[in-house]
């Protein structure tokens, strides 16, 4: 009898750590795999969807404009107890931290179905920081009965909520897998495919070099305001003071995002705002960059396999491996950190060798393998 699986995501994130696993388990013949998505976001889910060849079995498309925490729990918790009814799965995979995570946990756990909770055991001891993931991966440790630890770290501070030995395994960061893959698939694209979500110019400025590239993203909801302003200001100050540098931000579809960065950031010439990437354009731009400035949890962890330092702009982090390796370095949302640590990265060759050859603490790309047969051996 085979194992029913049903993995659940929504976002972009969730959906490029679950593809190696979906993957993984589709190719098994111990497992009866299937996938439901929220599409808590739309367009940026869709980008992985099709970039991993994923063909959800249940799509709830639950996205709406100006949606609140409010509709996007409801509206997941009440589909999804639906697809749960229909599938009757054995066990039910959620990832990380996000809104669907909690909502497709708390389903299955009121209908009595086990879950297992990819990437877990991540903290930051701040409930609003970051703000709802915290509580989100919390609330999850508490409900799911199979912990998939990336990290020893993660794992000892799910011993430390009580949560039994024996039902935490590390299983290194999925996102490795997934990343591995890509690189894979690189080589069988031309930039140019790409064309026009990046831009041709684009594409020559970073296939022709520019003296220092910098990668960007930022959509935490917590440095909404004040924060975003600072590190836009951050940016404006960076490439001001060295024109010969170039600056590459996929801007996120939030509106709160978009409206504060495109009047900061508009004019600036070696600022380049481009729309948010499919996963293999973007992968090719980390491969192809200097530093990354982000408040992404899961460039935290793709960046070190390249050997890219990272500022990280938050005040904690829920992944302070690679802090304590030395590839990423906390920088809030000051303007003069930021500054400050840009330029000395940038313009210290010691600096720079120190980050970009710290190893990574994430894993080996076999995390999927291993969850497959934890639970081939734990479900049988």
């Amino acid at each position: 009898m085979k194992i029913k699986v049903l993995s659940v995501f929504g976002t972009r994130p969730e959906a490029i750590k679950m593809a190696s696993v979906v993957s993984q388990l589709a190719q098994d013949a111990r497992f009866e795999s299937r996938v439901a998505v929220t599409a808590q976001h739309r367009e940026m889910l869709d980008q992985v969807l099709s970039q991993f060849d994923i063909t959800p079995d249940y799509d709830l498309n639950i996205m709406q404009a100006n949606q609140d925490l409010f509709d996007i729990t409801s509206k997941a918790l009440l589909g999804l107890r639906d697809v749960l009814k229909n599938a009757k799965p054995d066990i039910v995979l959620v990832h990380g931290d996000t809104t669907t995570c909690f909502a497709a946990t708390l389903a299955a756990f009121y209908l009595n179905i086990p879950v297992g909770h990819i990437e877990a055991g991540l903290r930051t001891w701040n409930m609003k920081a970051p703000f709802p993931e915290e509580a989100n991966r919390s609330l999850v440790g508490r409900l799911a009965g199979f912990h998939f630890a990336p990290t020893e770290t993660a794992r000892n501070n799910l011993l430390k909520e009580n949560i039994p030995d024996d039902k935490i395994w590390v299983t290194g960061n999925t996102v490795i897998d997934s990343l591995l893959e890509a690189q894979k698939r690189l080589n069988d694209y031309a930039p140019s495919v790409w064309s026009p979500k990046l831009p041709v110019s684009i594409i020559n400025l970073v296939s022709n070099k520019p003296s220092k590239l910098i990668l960007i993203t930022g959509h935490r909801r917590e440095n909404f305001g004040q924060g975003f302003i600072n590190f836009c200001s951050a940016l404006k100050e960076i490439a001001s003071s060295h024109r010969d540098w170039m600056l590459i931000y996929p801007v996120h579809l939030n509106p709160n995002i978009r409206k504060t960065v495109f009047e900061m950031l508009g004019d600036c010439q070696n600022i380049h705002l481009i729309a948010p990437q499919d996963y293999l354009p973007f992968v090719w731009l980390l491969d192809n960059c200097d530093l990354v400035i982000t408040d992404s949890g899961g460039i935290q962890e793709e960046a070190p396999s390249f050997g890219k330092p990272v500022l990280v702009t938050r005040e904690v982090t829920e992944r302070p491996e690679a802090v304590a390796a030395g590839t990423v370095r906390l920088v809030g949302t000051s303007k003069d950190r930021i500054v400050q640590q840009t330029l000395e990265i940038l313009t210290n060759d010691d600096v720079y060798k120190r980050m970009s050859e710290a190893q990574n603490p994430y894993g080996d790309g076999n995390a999927s393998v291993r969850i497959a047969d934890i639970l081939s051996n734990n479900l049988v």
